[in-house]
């Protein structure tokens, strides 16, 4: 395994012409700095497409094992709504609720959206804490941010005796969730690319709680043994992950990003 410097890309200013490109297809969510992060070697968590059948989701996946599903979705319309200028210019002066990114205790801090996208909304500080750092996803005002959501299209299939409850996100390169558990969900990237790591429910990842996944990526991913390493896989726009009840996650966004997430309760 390489250095940390193999991941990172660091501060590099927005000032070639290929960059403008890359701002644009990613629905203008770039900083005029950014962190750039590698994808894993190996994707380990199955691919399916949208052959899938609801009868081979319930059997192979719902209560076992993760599963990325291209083309299960066509959000399309979706997407070109939240697109940087459009969000901001239908809920600019909306208040979002910040979470912090640590696994437990989190502090919640409210912003208008406006003031979190231009001033909050940063690379991953390699220094900071994620107790320290503010996160936007989930505790989203569904009455306020409801017109979006109706135009969502969430996967097609449904573990029985559940339904679907959305938690919508945008955040800088670098960011994300530490390890944490909970009821099965599916996870779809608008913009961006967004890396997971998955550990069944019996194997217990070793993380500090209130560190950031990415000084996690790079202080103890490197030196896990093979017997230790997670599940792994970076999603991409038009991909869907699925995660099983109390599999262990942590998320790393390795770049500016969307997303949204379907929990199963």
């Amino acid at each position: 395994m390489g250095s940390w410097w193999q991941f990172l890309l660091l501060s590099i200013p927005l000032s070639l012409p290929g960059d403008l490109d890359y701002l644009e297809g990613n629905g203008g969510w770039l900083t005029n700095k950014y962190l750039a992060l590698m994808e894993e070697d190996h994707c380990t968590v199955e691919r399916r497409d949208a052959s899938l059948t609801y009868s081979q989701f319930i059997d192979q996946y719902a209560f076992s094992r993760p599963v990325v599903i291209q083309g299960i979705t066509d959000n399309a319309e979706f997407q070109a709504l939240c697109t940087r200028n459009k969000l901001l210019a239908e809920f600019g002066d909306r208040l979002v609720r910040l979470s912090t990114a640590n696994t437990y205790s989190y502090r919640k801090v409210d912003v208008p959206f406006q003031e979190y996208v231009e001033h909050l909304l940063e690379p991953q500080d390699l220094a900071s804490l994620g107790s320290d750092t503010l996160y936007f996803f989930g505790d989203n005002n569904f009455t306020e941010w409801g017109s979006l959501f109706q135009k969502y299209m969430p996967p097609p299939f449904r573990i029985p005796g559940t339904s679907g409850a959305y938690s919508f996100g945008i955040a800088g390169s670098g960011s994300g969730v530490p390890f944490h558990w909970h009821g099965p969900g599916y996870s779809e990237v608008i913009f961006g690319r967004k890396r997971w790591f998955l550990y069944p429910p019996e194997k217990t990842p070793k993380f500090h709680p209130n560190k950031t996944t990415l000084s996690w990526l790079l202080d103890t991913y490197p030196f896990l043994p093979p017997e230790d390493r997670p599940v792994e896989c970076t999603i991409h726009p038009g991909e869907v992950l699925y995660f099983p009840d109390r599999w262990w996650h942590a998320t790393l966004n390795l770049d500016t990003s969307v997303f949204i997430s379907t929990f199963l309760g």
